[in-house]
């Protein structure tokens, strides 16, 4: 029972690290340029925690091919949520259409954070820490851009409250999900649903999240500098917390079954 509320309070992080990053742009100045570099942080991230976490953490585990099936699958599960959102909102009048579209489109984001979580989670807490921390500084600046979005587009101030502060459920029910699925599933499981995430992931920053920035603005080298900064702070998170959380890292990875270690030397 301790773990399940572990795993709960971590999965609210991410959707409280937006509705954060939301009542700064909700009650904050907003202009095109902050937005395109809160985006373009937010993808550095993204991009750290697949490079740094979660393909690593399979490849320790699982067979190459596995985790290519799984990034693809990952991947294409994000084109197609983008290919029904498209759908949906065909033929509605602008507003409505954009305010949706944002809105789905984050919903399912959030959903991939507690998606992820709960995975994490079910391999090895201090994971799902560093994972659930990578998503908080994340999501503020995603959250951010939801928010001014909206605003933009003038929708009511108090739907775009209420809109923010729906986020967290989403990130928290998919977070018990995955959790209670996977708690007991085998570790392969475990590690190839890590790589389906980094897929869907991948394909959200790359394709959504710099793609709302080059909407927003125009790209400078600034831009890039904010996307490094945001790798970069992302690596320094994951360093400090793998070295205050180090002890119980070490001790869940040496309760590997010795199937899983050959496995891991034949990849």
């Amino acid at each position: 029972m301790n773990e399940f509320w572990i795993v709960a309070g971590l999965a609210l992080l991410p959707g409280f690290g937006n509705l954060a990053g939301g009542m700064v742009a909700e009650f904050g100045r907003t202009t095109p340029r902050l937005l395109n570099l809160a985006l373009h942080a937010a993808s550095g991230i993204v991009i750290g925690v697949v490079a740094i976490e979660l393909i690593p953490e399979a490849l320790n585990n699982i067979a190459g091919w596995w985790i290519a099936l799984a990034f693809a699958s990952g991947g294409l599960l994000y084109v197609g949520a983008e290919a029904m959102i498209d759908r949906m909102t065909v033929g509605k009048g602008r507003g409505s259409s954009a305010m949706w579209m944002i809105y789905v489109a984050v919903a399912v984001d959030l959903s991939g954070d507690g998606l992820m979580i709960g995975s994490g989670s079910a391999v090895a807490t201090s994971l799902a820490v560093v994972l659930a921390a990578g998503q908080v500084l994340a999501d503020f600046p995603e959250g951010y851009s939801v928010v001014a979005n909206l605003r933009e587009k003038n929708v009511p101030r108090r739907l775009r409250i209420a809109v923010s502060i729906s986020f967290p459920l989403y990130c928290l029910g998919m977070a018990l999900v995955a959790w209670f699925l996977l708690q007991n599933a085998p570790e392969e499981i475990k590690y190839v649903t890590l790589s389906a995430i980094a897929g869907l992931l991948s394909v959200a920053a790359v394709e959504e999240m710099l793609k709302e920035a080059h909407d927003a603005k125009a790209d400078s080298r600034t831009s890039a500098i904010a996307f490094v900064a945001g790798f970069t702070l992302f690596a320094l998170v994951s360093a400090g917390l793998a070295t205050a959380l180090g002890t119980e890292r070490n001790l869940e990875q040496s309760s590997t079954s010795p199937s899983q270690v050959q496995q891991t030397e034949n990849s």
